[in-house]
């Protein structure tokens, strides 16, 4: 579980008892989708969120938070 940041701001007891289970279950396989549970872009994908909602969620938010990365030269594609 290297790969998974979880906030884990959590307010009341039913949500600290489902922190385990939860992030127990982010390895493998859905076996309703047969993706994998941890593939998220699936997920926001699938999601009702608009161009804008998504784009903010994939690049905009993090921007924000980093806004030094708008300094950085873009790559060439390779």
């Amino acid at each position: 579980m290297r790969n998974v940041l979880f906030d884990i701001c959590v307010y009341h007891q039913p949500g600290v008892d489902l922190l385990p289970d939860v992030v127990g279950a982010v390895r493998g396989i859905d076996p309703r989708t047969r993706h994998h549970v941890d593939d998220t872009r699936h997920y926001v994908d699938a999601s009702a969120l608009g161009a804008v909602g998504k784009a903010d969620h994939y690049e905009g938010n993090v921007r924000r938070i980093y806004p030094r990365l708008d300094t950085i030269p873009a790559r060439a594609p390779a």
